[in-house]
């Protein structure tokens, strides 16, 4: 090790004595030693060799000793042992500007989060407004400084491709030497996440240097990757890099289908083109020297004797064979959602009030919105105490004397204890139109436990929807453990939907499991779980999970009306 390790390693020993509340000068201590070591201009070797460590300022006899123990051995139990107290993430906090071992103490001991992607999380649910020592502006910088640190991380939310995608749609729409512009890749694809945005241009020939020479001046451009006659790759501000592919018009169809991907779907493609003496590739499919001619997409999957075969599907997954045999099902879209279930108001954690989320709901042609704050047991999101439940319900009820173009729901999205119970006595529950049964907390119990403690939450008599699957967070927390099959039994047995959280940090239920939940015959929901009127922009990231899980307009709950909804549910 050299100093610059061994600094490390005590300026971390004092950030960890730090987060446990121990003695102030005993912190200080390990944070002047870090900086004592660092600055030295002799060898630290040659210091611990002649054992003139102890005549440095700042170097007491106990950190004397780790520091010899550090530069010779390399190891240090004292550090590891601290290190195990906490979590392996938790480090990681520390890189966001503006939080320090207290901020870093209060977020973990108060919000039990421990990865810039929890926090991240509960910055968007406003769970830091009311905590000591933060509020509005701290919440607005940390998400901020979040930003800062994903754009280093080479991997992103489908969120931030498809926002990506939308401004370089507006800003390269329009210009008429484009004749045609798509997305590819995993985003058009729907991948829940992705590591570039792939953009598909039917440029001619002649045009292609101004467009690219436009495509440069994106104002987001911050970095040329590489420039050719028909690829350009630049990297963004955010973090992200774009590949924008320019192609003629003629060739554009078969181009969108092989950038679009995935490349194990292309393969199987063109071993179909090969049976049938053809060849395929980005250009088009060939017989001899000829092209084949097609208009779009539908035409190139039929010229290999398939129906069309939406983007989601392409993951050679069985849609060449379900195609073949006419078995591809008609997947869901948008407008078949008829209301949403999983909407947090001002009660709870969320930003709105009933009425602005009602209002919201009829602008975007809803018949049914269902208001689903959090319970009690979660007090970090304001959870809300019986007293509250009784206000909130009297406000529906005279909203929707009010509003007679939109249902408003009385739900609640019920904590799921730890021992498999809900968050209320069973009469409180019977004064909702239904719960949303979810695991917020406890999340690391063992798998028997944790398969135990669902199944008594989806047996409740009130639970109609169980909440975000595994409560993973993308690209920061992995899904708590536990038994799959035993838990789509018992959904099955008990008629309880399986909600898709639409939250782009979430997007759980998977879309590798929809197909699964659709064998056993488990209905779905698809819900934004909106803590914001922005939230409902979600909704179109849920169906494009269900659509990539093969799922159709009746696999999904909340494509009922009001009334065969409510049919259903009292059945």
């Amino acid at each position: 090790m050299d100093k610059k390790d061994v600094a490390k390693v005590l300026e971390e020993i004092g950030l960890l004595l730090e987060l446990k509340g121990e003695n102030i000068f005993k912190i200080r201590a390990y944070q002047n030693g870090a900086r004592t070591i660092e600055s030295l201009e002799t060898d630290i070797h040659e210091l611990v060799a002649k054992d003139e460590l102890k005549n440095l300022k700042g170097i007491g006899k106990a950190i004397e000793e780790k520091v010899t123990e550090l530069v010779t051995t390399g190891e240090l139990p004292y550090y590891e042992s601290l290190k195990k107290e906490f979590p392996e993430g938790l480090f990681d906090l520390f890189r966001i500007q503006g939080l320090g071992p207290k901020k870093v103490k209060i977020l973990y001991e108060e919000l039990g989060i421990e990865t810039t992607g929890e926090l991240e999380y509960a910055c968007l649910e406003n769970r830091l407004l009311d905590l000591k020592g933060f509020g509005k502006k701290s919440q607005e910088k940390i998400l901020q400084g979040i930003g800062n640190l994903k754009k280093y991380q080479g991997q992103h939310l489908i969120s931030t491709g498809l926002m990506i995608y939308e401004e370089i749609l507006e800003y390269l729409q329009g210009d008429e030497r484009i004749l045609r512009l798509e997305a590819g890749g995993s985003l058009r694809r729907k991948k829940e996440i992705i590591k570039d945005v792939d953009i598909l241009a039917a440029v001619e020939e002649e045009h292609r240097e101004e467009i690219a020479e436009k495509f440069l001046k994106f104002p987001r451009v911050e970095q040329i990757i590489g420039k050719g006659s028909t690829k350009i790759s630049v990297g963004l501000d955010a973090g992200i890099n774009v590949d924008l592919r320019m192609v003629s018009e003629e060739e554009f169809p078969f181009a969108l289908h092989h950038f679009t991907g995935s490349k194990e779907h292309n393969t199987a493609m063109r071993q179909r083109a090969k049976k049938r003496n053809y060849k395929m590739n980005e250009y088009g499919i060939f017989k001899g020297e000829e092209r084949l001619p097609a208009k779009d997409e539908k035409q190139v999957f039929g010229l290999l004797g398939l129906p069309y075969i939406a983007p989601e599907m392409r993951e050679d997954l069985g849609e060449i064979e379900a195609a073949e045999n006419k078995e591809l099902p008609k997947l869901i879209e948008g407008k078949s959602i008829s209301g949403l279930l999983h909407i947090h108001s001002h009660y709870s954690d969320g930003v709105n009030s009933i009425k602005e989320i009602a209002e919201e709901g009829i602008k975007r042609k809803y018949s049914y919105i269902g208001i689903s704050d959090h319970s009690k047991s979660a007090f970090y999101a304001k959870g809300l105490q019986e007293e509250r439940i009784r206000k909130q319900h009297e406000e529906i009820e005279n909203l929707q004397e009010k509003m007679e173009q939109i249902r408003i729901l009385k739900g609640i999205e019920s904590d799921i204890l730890s021992d498999g119970s809900l968050d209320y006595e069973d009469s409180v529950l019977d004064s909702f139109d239904y719960v949303i049964a979810s695991v917020h907390g406890n999340m690391k119990m063992p798998k028997e436990e944790m398969t135990k403690r669902l199944i008594r939450a989806i047996e409740h008599p009130q639970t109609k929807i169980l909440g975000h699957w595994t409560g993973r967070l993308l690209l920061s927390r992995e899904g708590y453990e536990f038994d799959e099959a035993e838990v789509f039994k018992a959904l099955k047995e008990q008629r309880v939907a399986l909600e898709i959280n639409s939250n782009p940090h979430r997007l759980d239920l998977d879309w590798r499991k929809c197909r699964r939940a659709k064998e056993y015959g488990i209905l779905m929901t698809i819900d934004p779980d909106a803590h914001r009127l922005s939230g409902f922009d979600h909704v179109v990231l849920g169906v494009g999970v269900a659509r990539k899980g093969w799922l159709e307009e009746k696999d999904v709950l909340n494509t009922m009306g009001y009334k065969e909804l409510m049919n259903y549910w009292e059945r």
